[in-house]
C-alpha cells in the first residue's frame, strides 16, 4: 500500500492534507519528511544557496487567502501577535505561525474538517532561522549566524511543519517532535515547576525601581500582610547589586539611557543592603534581609534579580575580585529583523559604551560563584533578565546560537547546583536561540506554550482577571501602602496561596485568527482548566496595539464599540477530559461578575456583551447525572476570580437504599422538587481549598451539608439550582476542606 504524505511539494506547491498552502515554491527549497515517533506527521523545510554567507533570506513560496496567526518580536525583548491572510502580513522576526485551511484530500464538502498547520523556525548548527514576509506575498526564511566568520550555503532543517485538526494538539505535538529532533531543550511537561508558583508574591521593581533598599523590602512585605494578602514569595529586583556607571564623557552623543551601560563590579549586595537607612545601623547584609523576610513575614521563597550578562552593561572588565572571569568589552550588533521593527534605547547606549562580556568558557564560574553566595544568604532562586542581549554579541564566539547556548547551559548548571527547586524565572520574552536551548527553565514572563509556564505581574482589575486564569505565577509590584485589597482578595487566599489553573491560558478556537486589539469586532476569549472545571475569560481589548507603521504601540481607536459574542462548554478544549467518559455534554456555567448561574444543554451557547476594557469570567462545570431526577456540578469559591480552582476533588457515592423516583415524565428536574423527608440518593464528596462563599449546582435541594466534621447551614435557590454555603478560615496552609452534600 502506498501512503501519501500529508505534507508535500507538488508541481511547485506546498500541499498540506490536500490543500495548497504555498504556491510558487522555488527549486532550491527542500522538504524532508519527519521520521521517528512524533515526527512522522510533520516535515522540515530546508533551503540551498549558490554560495556561503552568514545571513541568507530564502523565499519559500506565496501565501495568499489563508488566515494565520503568528507571534513575532516587535523589539529585541518582547513578542506580540499578528493576524493576516497573505505573505506580506507576516512581520519580521516571526518565531511561530499557525495557518488555517480545509482538508481537501477527499474532495471539498460542507463538513470538510479544518486543518491547522504550524510553522516553527528552528536552530540548525550555528544558525537561527526566523520567518518573515515580503511585498510579493512570499513567506521567507531569514537564516543568520550573527558572526560574519560563520557561513553556510544551506540548511535542511530550518522550519518544522506539523498539521492536524486540533490546533492545540498540533502545537503540543510539534513542540515535542522538535524536542526529539533537536535534543537541545525539553518540553514543559518534563520540567520541574518551582514551588513558588502556587503562592502569591511581591516584586520590588515598580515599587522602588533601582532605589530599592533593605528597609523598603520590609515595608512592602508588612503592608501586604497587614491587608490580608500576605506574600509568600519575594523578588528583590534590580537595585541590590554592586554596579559602576561607565559613562564619563558628558559630551557623548548617547546620554538618554546611559544608565544601561552600568556594569557589575562585585557579586555581593551594595551598600543600601548593608545598613538600615533610617538609623544608619549596620546589619549583616542580604542574608539579614532574607532572614527577616522569612522569619518575621513568613515568606517562603526569596528570589533576586540579575541580568544574563551580570548587569545591563555586563561585568566590569578586570573589576577587583572578578579578574578571573576574563571579561572583555563587546559591542552589540543587532539582527536586521530586529532593526526593522522597534528600536530600543538600551541598544543605543550599549552600541556606544559597550558591554562587559564574561568569556563563555568562564561564565559558569561567574554564575556559580554568584549563586553560591546568594544561596548562602538564604536566597532560593533568581530572576534572570536581559537575556536576548547575548544574540547581539556572537561575533568572535561562533555566532549568536553558540554564545547563547553556552550562557544558558552554564546558567542552568549553576541553578541546578545551587537552587534545588529549579529556582529560575526567565524574565521578558525570549528569542528562539534561548527557547530551544533551555532544558530546565520552566517559568517565563510571557506565554511560551509547550515550553514554559508563565509569570505575570498585575496592574488592575481587568488584567488581574486575565492573570487569574493564565496558569501563571501571580505577583504584584505595588508601592507599600498603595494596594487594592478588595481586588487582591479575589486572587489571594488568607494563607497567601493562589488558585492557579492547570495549563497556560490559550485563546479559544473561534478567536485564534481574529485580532482582538485592532479588528473592531472581536472579543478575546482565553480558556483554561482546573482539576474539576473549566474557565473561559472574555475580554474587550479593542483600540490599541503595536503599529507596524509607527513601530510602536499606539492607540488607534480612542472609543472602541461595545461588542457581543458568546461562550459555550466546547470553548474549553479539554473539558471532556476533565469530565470523564460518561459526560453527556451538559454543563453549568457561573459568570463571576454577574453572579449568574445557567444550566447549558450540550452545544448551547451563552451570549456576552462587553464595553471596552470590560471582562467576564465564565466557569464551566460538567454536569454529573446522579439519578433520573438529580444532577450536580461543583462551582467553587464564588468570590475568587478563578472560582473553580478551589475544587480539588469531586466524587459521588450512591446510597445503598433504592432512591425514590417520580412517576411519569417531568420537563425539568427543577420543575418538580423531591421530598425533603426522603432518604438520600447519594453523598457528594468534595475537597475544597480556601474559605468564603462556596457554590455548587444541584437540581434538587440538598438534604444536608457538612464542612469538615460539622453540619453547616446553606442557601438554595430553586430557580437556578445554586447551592451556597460559607467555608470557614482553615488553620492550616493549603488545607483542603472535606465537604459532604447529601442529595
Amino acid at each position: 500500500m502506498t501512503v501519501t504524505p500529508k505534507i508535500s511539494i507538488n508541481d511547485g506547491n506546498l500541499v498540506v492534507h490536500g490543500k495548497t498552502i504555498l504556491t510558487g515554491v522555488p527549486d532550491n527549497i527542500v522538504l524532508t519528511p519527519g521520521s521517528g515517533v512524533g515526527l512522522a506527521a510533520g516535515a522540515f523545510i530546508g533551503a540551498i544557496a549558490s554560495h556561503s554567507k552568514s545571513l541568507h533570506v530564502f523565499p519559500v513560496g506565496v501565501l495568499e487567502g489563508l488566515r494565520f496567526v503568528c507571534c513575532f518580536r516587535f523589539k529585541l525583548w518582547w513578542m506580540t501577535q499578528r493576524m493576516g491572510t497573505s505573505g506580506k502580513d507576516i512581520p519580521l522576526e516571526t518565531q511561530f505561525m499557525l495557518v488555517e485551511s480545509k482538508d481537501n484530500s477527499e474532495g471539498e464538502h460542507d463538513d470538510t474538517p479544518t486543518i491547522y498547520t504550524i510553522f516553527l523556525p528552528l536552530l540548525e548548527g550555528q544558525f537561527r532561522a526566523v520567518l518573515q514576509g515580503n511585498e510579493r506575498n512570499e513567506l521567507e526564511i531569514c537564516l543568520e549566524s550573527g558572526d560574519n566568520a560563520v557561513e553556510t550555503n544551506q540548511g535542511l532543517y530550518l522550519v518544522y511543519m506539523h498539521a492536524g485538526t486540533n490546533p492545540f494538539e498540533v502545537i503540543n505535538q510539534a513542540v515535542k517532535a522538535v524536542e526529539q529532533h533537536m535534543q537541545t531543550f525539553l518540553h514543559r511537561e518534563k520540567k520541574q515547576l518551582p514551588y513558588f508558583l502556587d503562592w502569591f508574591g511581591w516584586c520590588t521593581w515598580d515599587a522602588f525601581y533601582t532605589e530599592v533598599t533593605a528597609e523598603g523590602v520590609q515595608e512592602g512585605l508588612k503592608s501586604l500582610s497587614e491587608g490580608g494578602t500576605p506574600p509568600r514569595f519575594l523578588i528583590i529586583d534590580d537595585g541590590w547589586q554592586q554596579i559602576g556607571n561607565e559613562v564619563k564623557d558628558m559630551n557623548c552623543v548617547v546620554q538618554e539611557g546611559a544608565q544601561f551601560a552600568s556594569r557589575l563590579t562585585g557579586i555581593k549586595e551594595n551598600a543600601k543592603f548593608q545598613k538600615n537607612i533610617k538609623n544608619n545601623d549596620r546589619v549583616i547584609g542580604l542574608q539579614h534581609v532574607v532572614d527577616e523576610a522569612k522569619q518575621h513575614n513568613n515568606v517562603k521563597y526569596v528570589y533576586v534579580w540579575h541580568a544574563l550578562a551580570g548587569y545591563w552593561g555586563g561585568v566590569k572588565p578586570a573589576a577587583a575580585g572578578m579578574e578571573h572571569y576574563d571579561t572583555a568589552l563587546a559591542y552589540p550588533v543587532q539582527s536586521p529583523g530586529v532593526l526593522g521593527n522597534q528600536p530600543d534605547i538600551v541598544m543605543d547606549s550599549l552600541a556606544v559604551h559597550g558591554l562587559g562580556l564574561v568569556h563563555p568558557e568562564k561564565v559558569f564560574n561567574f554564575y556559580n560563584e554568584l549563586h553560591t553566595y546568594l544561596a548562602s544568604c538564604g536566597v532560593d532562586g533568581v530572576k534572570v533578565d536581559v537575556q536576548n542581549i547575548i544574540e547581539t554579541l556572537g561575533a568572535g564566539y561562533g555566532g549568536r546560537v553558540s554564545l547563547t547556548r553556552a550562557y544558558l547551559q552554564a546558567l542552568e548548571a549553576s541553578i541546578a547546583q545551587n537552587f534545588p527547586d529549579n529556582g529560575c524565572i526567565a524574565c521578558m520574552c525570549h528569542n528562539t536561540d534561548g527557547i530551544y536551548s533551555a532544558k530546565q527553565t520552566a517559568v517565563n514572563s510571557c506565554n511560551l506554550i509547550g515550553i514554559c509556564s508563565t509569570a505575570c505581574t498585575l496592574l488592575q482589575d481587568y488584567h488581574s482577571a486575565a492573570r487569574s486564569i493564565g496558569g501563571c505565577a501571580i505577583y504584584v509590584s505595588d508601592k507599600p501602602g498603595n494596594h487594592n485589597f478588595e481586588l487582591l482578595k479575589k486572587l489571594v487566599l488568607p494563607d497567601g496561596s493562589v488558585l492557579r489553573a492547570q495549563l497556560p491560558g490559550r485563546p479559544t478556537r473561534d478567536c485564534l485568527f481574529s485580532d482582538p486589539a485592532r479588528d473592531e469586532t472581536s472579543l478575546l476569549k482565553i480558556w483554561n482548566v482546573n482539576k474539576c472545571t473549566g474557565v473561559v475569560g472574555v475580554f474587550n481589548c479593542q483600540g490599541a496595539g503595536w503599529c507596524k507603521v509607527t513601530k510602536k504601540t499606539r492607540i488607534h481607536d480612542a472609543s472602541p464599540d461595545t461588542l457581543t459574542g458568546s461562550v459555550q462548554a466546547a470553548d474549553v478544549d479539554v473539558l471532556a477530559q476533565v469530565a470523564g467518559p460518561e459526560w453527556n455534554g451538559e454543563a453549568v456555567v457561573y459568570a463571576h461578575r454577574s453572579g449568574e448561574v445557567v444550566r447549558l444543554p450540550k452545544g448551547a451557547s451563552l451570549p456576552v456583551t462587553l464595553k471596552v476594557l470590560e471582562y467576564e469570567l465564565f466557569h464551566f462545570s460538567p454536569l454529573k447525572e446522579i439519578s433520573a431526577n438529580i444532577s450536580f456540578a461543583p462551582i467553587g469559591l464564588l468570590d475568587m476570580f478563578n472560582t473553580g480552582g478551589a475544587v480539588e476533588q469531586f466524587e459521588v457515592n450512591l446510597a445503598d437504599n433504592k432512591p425514590e423516583l417520580f412517576d411519569g415524565e417531568v420537563p425539568c428536574e427543577l420543575s418538580t422538587s423531591l421530598s425533603e423527608n426522603r432518604s438520600p440518593t447519594a453523598t457528594v464528596a468534595l475537597k475544597v481549598r480556601g474559605c468564603g462563599r462556596f457554590g455548587a449546582y444541584s437540581s434538587q435541594r440538598p438534604l444536608k451539608c457538612r464542612v469538615g466534621n460539622a453540619e453547616t447551614d446553606f442557601n438554595y435557590d430553586a430557580g437556578t439550582g445554586l447551592l451556597a454555603m460559607t467555608i470557614p478560615l482553615p488553620e492550616e496552609e493549603m488545607y483542603r476542606w472535606p465537604i459532604e452534600i447529601q442529595v
